[in-house]
């Protein structure tokens, strides 16, 4: 169970890390690329704050935060060790999104982002951002589906009405 978590973990730093040395190495000081035009283009961007460049003044108030969030996720992950494949496999892509910006921090001072989607004008970002908010997304739906579903076994969904 927990090997299964450090895999997803893995492969997300793993995927994000070689996806931002592609980024540096293709577009760092290059015109944008567009891959699909007026929907999605790579653009190179170096963000020194949180999620959408907020907190970029306070970047070790940020990394200590995140450190504490990452280590409390983590030792959530081994102590409780979750029977569930999708908690397991949400827990590994927040663990890996963290740990892949967290490594951007500590290396270079900010996070490299680079995936635009023009359609929406939305912030651009990257891989491990992307993994993060996924997991949070499918770890946020199978908590309702599993408070649902311990209701109605319990017979409290419908105020004890069946």
């Amino acid at each position: 169970m927990i090997l299964f978590i450090l895999l997803i973990t893995a492969l997300t730093v793993g995927l994000d890390q070689i996806s931002k040395l592609l980024s540096i190495a293709l577009l760092k000081g290059a015109d944008d690329v567009q891959i699909i035009p007026g929907f999605l283009r790579f653009t190179y961007v170096e963000n020194k704050g949180a999620a959408f460049g907020m907190l970029s003044e306070h970047r070790w108030v940020f990394m200590s935060l995140s450190c504490v969030a990452l280590a409390a996720i983590a030792v959530y992950a081994f102590w409780k060790k979750p029977p569930s494949f999708t908690e397991r496999f949400s827990l590994g892509l927040i663990l890996g999104g963290g740990i892949g910006n967290m490594i951007d921090r500590v290396r270079f001072g900010y996070v490299v982002d680079f995936i635009d989607f023009q359609f929406i004008d939305f912030y651009v970002f990257n891989i491990a951002d992307a993994a993060v908010c996924i997991g949070c997304a499918i770890l946020f739906i199978w908590m309702l589906k599993d408070e649902f579903l311990q209701r109605k076994k319990t017979g409290s969904a419908n105020g004890g009405k069946e």
